[in-house]
């Protein structure tokens, strides 16, 4: 493996351990063994590494999204989709725990980030019909696919920051599983649309995602 890997692979999992914020380039430097003159001939700073792993997650989801356009989609692809899409969210969680700093800080990854959302929407219409030419769900209009797609791009990217906010768990405190329980709440956006025959089979698959622990209680307004 070549130091530019090795570099990128040491920081993505210093980044998910400790938090991009708490690793400097002096960290990743003395956690390969090398010296920090070695690191900066690679990468200019901790900015331009951030950027390159993001490249690199941007490339692996779209590879994993290679959905045909006009084909249908069945159920079991559809939750084939949902666990790369969330076993990539884990594989670079550092970036969603943060993605606010890193956009604001890099505009580079702004404009990235942009296209990439707008990309992943697209992608997830294009599933939405799938799974209603598969007769999974019923045919949904523009504006309603539309809809769908976006609920579901927020549902997917804002899971982790509800754990870590609503829920009260520390960076370190979420774990693989609990971020997969995101897909218990994506699939819930499809029921009201499953055709009668796909239901059961729908609610079996998507009870294999359920949340395991309680949420806090929602607050009574007094009078």
């Amino acid at each position: 493996m070549s130091t530019r890997e090795r570099i990128l692979k040491a920081s993505l999992d210093l980044f998910n351990e400790k938090g991009e914020r708490n690793v400097t380039t002096n960290h990743i430097a003395a956690h390969l063994g090398i010296s920090p003159g070695n690191l900066y001939y690679h990468f200019r700073n901790k900015a331009d590494i951030v950027y390159e792993i993001f490249l690199r997650y941007r490339a692996m989801v779209e590879d994993y999204l290679k959905v045909p356009e006009g084909k249908p989609v069945s159920l079991e692809n559809q939750f084939t989709y949902l666990e790369l899409v969330f076993d990539g969210l884990w594989a670079y969680r550092f970036f969603h725990r943060d993605l606010e700093h890193f956009l604001e800080a890099d505009p580079r990854l702004r404009n990235e980030y942009r296209d990439f959302t707008a990309h992943c929407l697209n992608v997830i219409e294009r599933i939405i019909e799938g799974i209603a030419l598969a007769d999974v769900i019923r045919p949904l209009d523009d504006a309603q696919r539309a809809t769908f797609a976006l609920n579901t791009w927020l549902v997917v990217t804002n899971w982790m920051s509800f754990l870590k906010t609503a829920r009260g768990d520390s960076d370190t405190a979420i774990d693989r599983e609990a971020l997969q329980q995101g897909i218990y709440q994506v699939v819930s956006l499809q029921i009201p649309f499953v055709n009668p025959p796909f239901l059961e089979e729908t609610i079996r698959r998507q009870q294999a995602y359920q949340p395991q622990v309680s949420f806090p209680p929602v607050m009574q307004a007094r009078g």
